[in-house]
């Protein structure tokens, strides 16, 4: 799947699928995540759509750390990029991998314009039904697959786990680490009893899982979710809630996989995301991408079966991220595409 990727985005980035690219207006540099995710996805569309369209010729580059992705984007070095809305705020403090810009980052976080929402699924627990785990309290004394090393995804995974069953990593269980890329490996190993991370709907590490066996996948409990303790985490910025019902989630009953829930609906922690470019890239083709972005958006729906369960076109603040603590603001052109096509962009997210 991985080759098969890199050389989809091979063949977008030389025009050898849709229009010929000498017909395009501007030639576009990109930066993706790995394969296998809502930001891979939603960067290779715009490449395809862009070209098809003649509107610009994007040059992607695949597997990138998105840390630095957005500093590039910040600095002009890359055109468009997915970003984490976390990413955002630190890089506006100076904070967490940002810390060496300092003051400068506010500077550099001024740069960045959002074109549109998505997120990247919801922090939920997921594990073998042969390990008998029918809920978070049971994660206490187990081995936890919980993020890579550092970074956001292990903060908020901790933080998931200590908000539903009040356990933390280390005393009450025993969290391990290592990258996204070794995680399909672990998840059929049978080296961990559970894993806590972002989960798409349908989600391949779900599907990745069921090689070992049957799996649960367990949503934060209702009254846990909507508690004041749980609620105060979507404050935080790039933090988003998802619910969303078992018929909706992509699974057949009966089929491997089971939701462990009180009313048939999975609750969790989702993860902001907006794909991002300077504030200096032109109303008018900030304007055009985004009214295609719309317009196509039923074929990016259809690309990937979660694609339709990761807040596409979503602009209400709380849902997807934006405003609050978030300074993130849409791109001038973005807003008029979006208004244009009747949809309402909240002031607070207006430049």
């Amino acid at each position: 799947m991985k080759h098969l990727a890199l050389g989809l985005a091979a063949l977008i980035a030389s025009g050898a699928l849709g229009a010929d690219p000498a017909a395009a207006q501007v030639n576009l540099s990109a930066e993706a995540s790995s394969p296998g995710n809502s930001p891979h996805v939603s960067i290779l569309h715009m490449a395809e759509i862009a070209n098809t369209a003649g509107l610009a010729s994007l040059q992607v580059q695949e597997g990138q750390t998105l840390t630095n992705s957005v500093l590039n984007v910040a600095e002009g070095r890359t055109d468009i990029a997915p970003m984490p809305l976390i990413l955002g705020f630190l890089l506006e403090k100076g904070r967490g991998p940002y810390s060496k810009q300092g003051d400068k980052g506010a500077e550099l976080a001024a740069n960045l314009r959002a074109l549109y929402p998505y997120n990247a699924g919801a922090y939920g627990l997921i594990a073998l039904e042969s390990e008998g785990i029918d809920s978070w309290d049971d994660l206490k004394g187990k081995e936890v697959w919980n993020g890579p090393p550092r970074g956001a995804a292990l903060v908020n995974a901790r933080q998931a786990i200590f908000l539903a069953a009040g356990l933390k990593d280390g005393e009450d269980y025993t969290g391990h680490q290592s990258n996204w890329g070794q995680l399909p490996t672990t998840l059929v190993d049978g080296s961990m009893d559970a894993f806590v991370f972002p989960l798409t709907f349908p989600s391949a590490r779900a599907t990745t899982m069921q090689a070992a066996g049957n799996a649960v996948i367990v949503s934060t409990p209702k009254a846990v979710f909507e508690g004041d303790a749980y609620q105060k985490i979507f404050n935080a910025p790039g933090n988003v809630p998802i619910v969303i019902n078992w018929a909706d989630m992509g699974y057949e009953e009966g089929k491997g996989i089971r939701l462990i829930s009180e009313d048939a609906t999975f609750r969790g922690l989702g993860t902001a995301f907006a794909d991002i470019v300077h504030k200096d890239m032109s109303f008018d083709l900030a304007k055009a991408l985004v009214a295609e972005y719309i317009d196509k958006l039923d074929a990016l729906k259809a690309k990937t079966a979660y694609m339709k369960n990761v807040g596409l076109a979503t602009l209400d603040p709380k849902l997807s991220g934006f405003c609050g603590l978030n300074s993130l603001k849409y791109h001038p052109g973005a807003v008029a595409a979006w208004e244009e096509a009747g949809y309402t962009v909240p002031d607070c997210a207006k430049d």
